[in-house]
Parts: C-alpha cells; sequence; structure tokens
C-alpha cells in the first residue's frame, strides 16, 4: 500500500534539446537581421533626409566646423587685447580679408599659371608615354595599339560619339542643359555666401573656457544631463580636434611638398605640392595620389628620368616621415581618438551614404559622434567595476 501520492508526470516535450537549440539559434539570427534592417533602413532615410536638406545643413555645418577652429583665435585677441567679442571677430575677419588678398597677389598668379601650362602639357606627356611604353615594354604597347585600332573598338568610339553629340546636339536641349549647369554653381555659390555669415554669429557665443564646464540643461534628470553633457564634451573635442590639426598638418606638408619639388626641379612642383597638402586632410589621400601623378611626371618631363624620380620619392618619403614623426604626435597626440584608417573608411561610408558634398563635410562629425556614443556606452554601462556608481566624471 503507498503511503503517499505519487508525483504529477511531466509534460511532454515538444521539440528536443537540438530543436530548441536549432529554433534559438533561428530566433536570434531573425533578431540580427531585424537590426540590420533598422540600421540599414535608418542610414538611408538619414541620407535622403540630409541630402533633401542638404543646402541648408552643408554650409551650417561647415561654419560651426570653422567656428570651432577660430574660437581660441576669439578669446585670444578679446581677453588679450581687452576688446568686446564682436570687435574680436571683426578683426579676425579682417587678418583672414588680408591673408586671402595676400594670397591672391602673390601665390595665385603663379598657380595658375602652372597649372595652365600642366593643362597645355598634358597631350606632350601623353605622348611621351606612349613612347617610354614602346621603348620599354613593347609587347605590352603593341596589344594596346592593337586592342585601339581594331573595328569593334573604334565603332565603339564611333557609338558614344554620336550618343554625346546626340545628347547635347539640339539647341533647346543645350540651352536647357547650360541653364541647368549655371542655377547649379549659382545654388553653390550662395549657399557658400552664407558660411561667413553663420560663421560671424557662431563666432560670437560666448564659449565656456574649459570644455569641462559644458553642462547639460538642468531641466533634464540628472543621470541623462551627465550622459549628454560627457556625449557633448567628447563629441567636441574630437571634431576641434580633428578639424584644426588635420588642416594644420595639411598646410604645412603642401608647404614642404610644394619647396621640395621645386628644389629637385619636378615640372608643376609647387601646385602639385600644395594640392598633395590639401588632399592629405583625407588621410593616405595625398600620399597615393602623389604616387600616381608626381612620379609619371618625374619620369616623362623634358629632363625626367629614373633620378628625378628618386628624388621626388625621396622627397614624399622625407615628408612622410616628418608627418609622421613630428607633426602628427606633436600637433594631433591621441586627442582626436580616430584612427586614420576609420577616417579613410568614414569618408567613403558617409560620401556613399549622403552624397559627396553632406558625406564630405559631415564624415568626421558623424563619426565622432558614434566614436564618443560608444565610449559612453563602454565607461558606463559596460564598465567591469560594478562598485564605481559613477564612471563618467565632468573631468573625464
Amino acid at each position: 500500500m503507498k503511503t503517499g501520492m505519487s508525483a504529477p508526470d511531466a509534460p511532454p516535450r515538444v521539440l528536443s534539446d537540438t530543436q530548441r537549440k536549432l529554433v534559438g539559434f533561428a530566433a536570434a539570427l531573425l533578431a540580427v537581421a531585424v537590426i540590420l534592417a533598422l540600421l540599414v533602413g535608418t542610414v538611408a532615410g538619414l541620407g535622403w533626409l540630409l541630402g533633401f536638406f542638404a543646402g541648408v545643413l552643408w554650409p551650417l555645418a561647415v561654419a560651426g566646423i570653422l567656428a570651432l577652429i577660430l574660437r581660441p583665435a576669439v578669446d585670444a585677441i578679446g581677453s588679450r587685447l581687452k576688446f568686446h567679442r564682436a570687435t574680436a571677430v571683426i578683426i579676425l575677419y579682417g587678418a583672414a580679408a588680408i591673408v586671402l588678398a595676400g594670397f591672391l597677389i602673390v601665390i595665385l598668379p603663379p598657380l595658375l599659371d602652372q597649372l595652365d601650362d600642366l593643362i597645355h602639357s598634358l597631350p606632350e606627356l601623353w605622348q611621351r608615354a606612349l613612347t617610354w611604353t614602346r621603348g620599354h615594354v613593347p609587347d605590352w604597347a603593341g596589344n594596346v595599339d592593337t586592342l585601339i585600332g581594331s573595328p569593334s573598338v573604334r565603332d565603339l568610339g564611333k557609338s558614344l560619339s554620336a550618343e554625346v553629340q546626340k545628347l547635347l546636339g539640339g539647341a533647346g536641349s543645350g540651352l536647357a542643359f547650360a541653364g541647368a549647369g549655371v542655377l547649379a554653381v549659382a545654388g553653390f555659390v550662395s549657399h557658400l555666401l552664407l558660411v561667413p555669415f553663420y560663421l560671424f554669429f557662431l563666432l560670437l557665443l560666448h564659449p565656456d573656457r574649459a570644455r569641462g564646464r559644458v553642462q547639460a540643461p538642468d531641466f533634464l534628470p540628472p543621470s541623462l544631463r551627465e550622459d549628454v553633457t560627457f556625449l557633448t564634451r567628447e563629441f567636441l573635442g574630437i571634431v576641434e580636434s580633428f578639424f584644426r590639426g588635420q588642416l594644420l598638418i595639411g598646410a604645412i606638408m603642401g608647404m614642404l611638398y610644394a619647396l621640395g619639388f621645386t628644389l629637385v626641379g619636378l615640372k608643376f612642383g609647387f601646385i602639385l605640392g600644395l594640392a598633395l597638402g590639401l588632399l592629405n586632410v583625407v588621410p593616405y589621400l595625398g600620399t597615393l595620389t602623389g604616387l600616381v601623378t608626381a612620379l609619371p611626371i618625374a619620369l616623362l618631363q623634358a629632363d625626367g628620368g629614373g633620378r628625378l624620380a628618386g628624388l621626388v620619392l625621396a622627397v614624399m618619403g622625407a615628408v612622410q616621415m616628418t608627418e609622421g614623426w613630428g607633426l602628427t604626435p606633436k600637433i594631433m597626440g591621441h586627442r582626436t581618438g580616430l584612427h586614420p584608417m576609420a577616417i579613410t573608411v568614414a569618408i567613403f561610408f558617409w560620401t556613399t551614404a549622403l552624397g559627396w558634398l553632406p558625406g564630405l563635410v559631415l564624415a568626421v562629425p558623424l563619426t565622432a559622434f558614434l566614436v564618443t556614443a560608444w565610449r559612453l556606452v563602454r565607461k558606463k554601462y559596460l564598465a567591469a567595476a560594478p562598485k564605481q556608481k559613477n564612471p563618467i566624471s565632468p573631468e573625464g
């Protein structure tokens, strides 16, 4: 005789352990797919929105970046010379006008002369390239000549020429095309003229002397106010350090390139050097452009050759070592937290997602915001020490 009641039988399992693991994996995979789809949709929507309002946003973004760069100069003029802030901004604008006038008088004429010489020398350089190729790589040159002379390639060229003439041949369509181009240029110039206007009023604002004093509005809850303060302070610090440092480094490298190319006798060395320095704002872009432009010119110019190409490489190497060992550690340090490769990828990503002009202007600020948000999540919500209640302090 049983003394107690038997335990109720467990309900039968619908799925086995293996099947439950498969279902869990499928659910996790579906969640990841949904998250990725939401991210792609968010980026696409942001791209459409920024593209729609690009004419309004990019002048304001450029003015904001310039305000961050020029703010210390305005602060110094106002504090040391005891001027009102508006007077300091006007003095800064006057100094910028003097520098611009000096550039137009002293630097622009030889720059335009070298640019004109470069344009007129392109056919000669092309012929020299063909001659050099036929002399050093005859098989490849013969294959190219055979390909260019083939009937199919000639027919393709004729058809493309006919399509271009058909597209631009009509007077009405040509005028419409020209009118659209004029309107586009006029719209760009009008938006560009807004930058100094926006910049003037942004420089009139009285920012806090120390970045640690940036505070969020008091009506926010304390925890959210602390997060907003951290995001704002870190974001402004990254953007300010990157643009101020990178522009200064690019200007110094441009002058070094121009001086070095001119001294070794590279034709168009002045304009090429300044262009490479300007392109260095995007990491690696100036170096790659120099390899595919300066070296061929050194090989193909009338008094050029292997020796001149070696000298050009030596100049580029010296400037790159100066930038890597001297300029970047002294000017940039590790304040941005943005690796050069990450900056390059970000520029290509955001220009693809948002369009070339909004993406080019907003690539670094948007990436800086994402980096700042990740720092906040990592320090406050993924901190290894749970005892630390407030890992993000205004001083951190």
